[in-house]
C-alpha cells in the first residue's frame, strides 16, 4: 500500500470517524464510476471533499501531493523550465502555457501555468532554473499542478541543497493506476499484437506526412525519413490488465529484435506470451480509444531473489 494513501487514509477516519472499510469502500466505488481513470489516491481525496474534509492552506511536501487536490501550497526548485507556448482557442482567441518541472528533497512534479501574469514572470527572467518558488492555492490535476488566475506565484527564499531530479516511479497495481502515474508494476504478459510502422523526421524525430513520393516534416521541410515502429501488448498481474505500448528504441526489451523478418518476429511475439516481468513506465489516456494505456519506458526480469527479500520483509 502506497504511505501517502495511508496517512491520508488514517486522517479521514479520524476526522470523519467513519470506519476505514467504509472509507475504502467509498473509494473502490468512486473508481469503479470513474470507470479506473482515477487513481486510489485521487479518489480518496475526492471522497475527503464529499466529507468536508479539508487540506487547503496545508504546506506539502512534492510526494505527498495527490490527485484530485485543491489549493495545494508547496515549496520547490525550478529544475526544468520550458518555452512559453502560443496556443488559439476554439473561439479564435490566442493564448498562452508554460510548463516547468519543481523539485524538492522528496520528489518532482510538473507544473502548469496558465496565468498570464504567472507566465509573464518567466518572459521576464524573474523565474528561471535553479530558482525557488512557492505555489499557494494550485490544483493537482493527472498528477500535475495547474496554476490559474486564483493561484498565487512567487520566488521563495527557501535554499535546497539537495532535490530529486530523477523521475520517481510508484509500485502500483494496475487496479491502481492513474492517468499520468509514473509507476512499475510486476506483471505477465498475455497478448501481443503485430507491429504499426511510422516514418519520422530524421533532424527533429517527429512524424513526417507523405506529400507525393516525399516525406515532410512541419520544421524541416523536406526530409529524408526514417522508419520507426510501435508494438502494444496486455498486460496483466492478476488486478487488472491494461493495454500497453512500446515504442521504437524499447521493442529490444521484450527481446523483439527482427521487425524485418516475420517469421522470426512472429516467434519471438508468441515467446513473450505468459512471460512475468517488471514494467516501468507512464500511464497516459488513449485518445482514440477514450482509455487509459501503458507507456512502457522499461522492462526487466524478475529478479527471484530479490522479490524474496521483499516478501521477507513484509
Amino acid at each position: 500500500m502506497n504511505d501517502n494513501y495511508d496517512k491520508v487514509l488514517e486522517r479521514v477516519v479520524k476526522v470523519s470517524g467513519l470506519e476505514r472499510e467504509e472509507i475504502e469502500c467509498r473509494v473502490e466505488a468512486k473508481q469503479s464510476k470513474l470507470s479506473g481513470l482515477i487513481s486510489k489516491e485521487g479518489a480518496l481525496q475526492v471522497i475527503s471533499a464529499e466529507l468536508g474534509i479539508s487540506f487547503e492552506n496545508e504546506k506539502s511536501k512534492i510526494e505527498e501531493l495527490l490527485s484530485g487536490m485543491r489549493k495545494v501550497n508547496v515549496i520547490g526548485k525550478v529544475v526544468r523550465l520550458f518555452p512559453v507556448r502560443t496556443f488559439t482557442t476554439k473561439k479564435g482567441d490566442e493564448g498562452k502555457v508554460a510548463n516547468l518541472f519543481i523539485a524538492d528533497e522528496t520528489s518532482n512534479i510538473k507544473v502548469v501555468l496558465w496565468d498570464i501574469n504567472h507566465i509573464e514572470l518567466i518572459e521576464k527572467g524573474m523565474i528561471a532554473e535553479d530558482k525557488s518558488i512557492e505555489i499557494i492555492g494550485g490544483s493537482m490535476r493527472d498528477n500535475e499542478i495547474h496554476l490559474g488566475s486564483f493561484s498565487e506565484l512567487k520566488l521563495s527564499d527557501v535554499v535546497f541543497e539537495n532535490v530529486v531530479t530523477e523521475r520517481v516511479m510508484k509500485e502500483k497495481n494496475i487496479s491502481e493506476f492513474g492517468l499520468s502515474d509514473n509507476v512499475k508494476t510486476r506483471a505477465f504478459i498475455v497478448q501481443a499484437f503485430e507491429p504499426k510502422f511510422f516514418n519520422v523526421c530524421s533532424e527533429c524525430k517527429k512524424k513526417v506526412t507523405p506529400e507525393g513520393e516525399n516525406f515532410m516534416c512541419g520544421e524541416h521541410g523536406k526530409v529524408i525519413p526514417e522508419k520507426r515502429a510501435l508494438i502494444n501488448v496486455v498486460i496483466d498481474d492478476g488486478t487488472e490488465s491494461i493495454r500497453s505500448v512500446l515504442f521504437h528504441d524499447k521493442l529490444n526489451l521484450l527481446g523483439l529484435t527482427e521487425l524485418d523478418n516475420q517469421e522470426m518476429l512472429s516467434q519471438q511475439k508468441q515467446n513473450l506470451l505468459g512471460k512475468e516481468m517488471v514494467f516501468s513506465g507512464n500511464v497516459r489516456r488513449n485518445n482514440y480509444f477514450n482509455n487509459p494505456e501503458f507507456i512502457i519506458d522499461d522492462a526487466n526480469e524478475v529478479n527471484i531473489d530479490e522479490l524474496i527479500r521483499k516478501l521477507e520483509v513484509e
